[in-house]
């Protein structure tokens, strides 16, 4: 069973006699997660779409006793997931009070704790530590030193209590050391210099320290995890060859493989606040055009895709969008809003932050690759839920799309404000002949603003599609013939 906090146990004493036996931090990991796979408990929440591939391997590595290197590209959950494991430690233990290496009063590390200890017998104090303190995070930088995670001598200390270098009470513990009995992680592992990373040789494959030629032996009890980007290795360094040796099991993460997980991650991540959810209905439709903004980007030319394309994209391009359609409704004066496909082309400060570029991406420019993302989106959703423009082309089907498509060959176009209200939105889309029937056919589940906002959707489709006109006036989309725009797309670009 996991461990709870004994009650009233303030002694060594009575810690003895409670039957307190220390054990490793990975026998605590072991045990706990014995239970929760027997309970059917999940060891993360907010981890989806790993079920099935990464939490599997994990959870085999702690049942191994194994160190762990989370390998994988930016925006992968490897923090998060190395945080979760917290939640397996006993939720407290014992500790020596007082001592900065979090000792255990029935396993004590050092010679001057044991002698405390001895000194004071049954009567010495005892405290506990709850599992939340039991985790360190260091960020790999390149000025990150030996003396910072191991430790060095403290001239200071020995000057001020008269000590020789030879006393270990003269040294200054790093942060490896004061992780005793914790989880220790550290982020973006090929950062470290190859000497520091010599300097965890021992630790992982002895467990103990050595500091500026000591001869001591500080059995340290760690569970390491170390998280990494593959495509790092070339760029900013490596994981030594010996060290990657002695990390016992790597772990390779993934981007979502489906939209609808990449959905839910977005929603739970998404800080929207109480008067937006209040304000903002969000459709469907348009969240998941949102979504597949980021699926385009990791499969696009103009984009690196060895730097990877991060789920924060697609969250924050999601509370741009949200944003986009509050920003309409105050300045309408709207009480409510919902979602519309055209407040797509207005995460684009999402998108632009969020991608490294290749040199054609270079060349074509930051807003030009992100409203390229946004059409390759709506295009790719597009022939999901109707016709595929393509076939109706080649005349492999019926011209469905033909009376929209003759409606503004006759020279009509259609203009949406980006400060439109929802009832003018409506009927502007209505006016178009053919286009509310379209929706009916092929999305009859969709009524109400699910269906006007459709009925947007389907002239963008055509537009990315080529069978009709659409040009930007100062953030308004503006449909027309196809013939017309490519002439007012020109022209406006004179003009600028």
């Amino acid at each position: 069973m996991e461990r709870t906090m004994p009650p009233r146990i303030d002694t060594l004493g009575a810690l003895r006699a409670s039957g307190y036996v220390p054990r490793s931090v990975r026998e605590e990991l072991r045990a706990n997660l014995v239970r929760r796979l027997a309970s059917k408990t999940p060891i993360f929440s907010g981890i989806i779409g790993y079920e099935e591939t990464v939490i599997p391997q994990i959870e085999r590595a702690v049942l191994a006793g194994h160190s762990m290197n989370l390998l994988g590209l930016r925006g992968q959950a490897k923090t998060r997931m190395a945080r979760g494991l917290v939640e397996l430690l006993d939720e407290w233990v014992p500790v020596v009070p007082g001592s900065e290496l979090n000792e255990d009063p029935m396993a004590p590390l050092r010679a001057a704790t044991r002698s405390m200890l001895a000194e004071q017998g049954d009567a010495a104090p005892v405290a506990w530590m709850h599992r939340s303190e039991r985790y360190v995070e260091k960020l790999a930088t390149p000025d990150v030193g030996v003396a910072d995670l191991i430790g060095d001598v403290d001239p200071i200390k020995a000057a001020n209590w008269k000590l020789d270098y030879s006393d270990e009470r003269v040294i200054a513990y790093g942060l490896v050391p004061r992780s005793h009995r914790c989880i220790f992680v550290i982020n973006e592992l090929p950062d470290l210099q190859p000497r520091i990373q010599v300097a965890l040789f021992n630790i992982l494959q002895e467990g103990d320290v050595q500091i500026r030629g000591f001869r001591m032996r500080l059995a340290l009890d760690l569970q390491f995890v170390f998280t990494a980007n593959p495509e790092d290795y070339t760029q900013r360094g490596a994981i030594i060859t010996p060290l990657k040796d002695r990390i016992q099991s790597q772990i390779l993460t993934h981007y979502p493989h489906q939209v609808e997980d990449a959905m839910a991650i977005t929603a739970q991540e998404a800080r929207l606040t109480r008067e937006q959810r209040e304000r903002i209905q969000v459709l469907p439709l348009v969240a998941e055009l949102c979504e597949r903004i980021g699926f385009e980007a990791r499969e696009s030319e103009y984009i690196d895709a060895k730097s990877g394309v991060s789920a924060r994209l697609a969250i924050t391009a999601f509370e741009h969008l949200v944003a986009a359609a509050e920003w309409r409704a105050l300045r309408s004066g709207a009480e409510r809003t919902y979602t519309r496909v055209s407040d797509l082309f207005s995460v684009l400060p999402a998108i632009t932050g969020k991608v490294e570029l290749v040199y054609e991406g270079e060349r074509e420019g930051p807003e030009q690759v992100a409203l390229h993302l946004i059409g390759q989106a709506i295009r790719t959703h597009f022939v999901q839920l109707f016709p595929d423009p393509e076939r109706v082309r080649r005349r492999k089907m019926e011209d469905v799309y033909a009376p929209v498509v003759q409606y503004f060959a006759a020279n009509e176009t259609l203009e949406f404000l980006r400060e439109d209200e929802d009832e003018a939105y409506g009927s502007r889309l209505r006016a178009v002949p053919g286009l509310e029937a379209l929706v009916h056919q092929y999305a009859p589940g969709w009524t109400g603003v699910h269906a006007v906002a459709a009925m947007e959707f389907v002239l963008h489709g055509l537009a990315e599609h080529n069978l009709i006109g659409r040009t930007w006036n100062q953030g308004d989309a503006v449909f027309a013939d196809l013939m017309s725009g490519l002439f007012r797309s020109e022209s406006e670009g004179d003009e600028g």
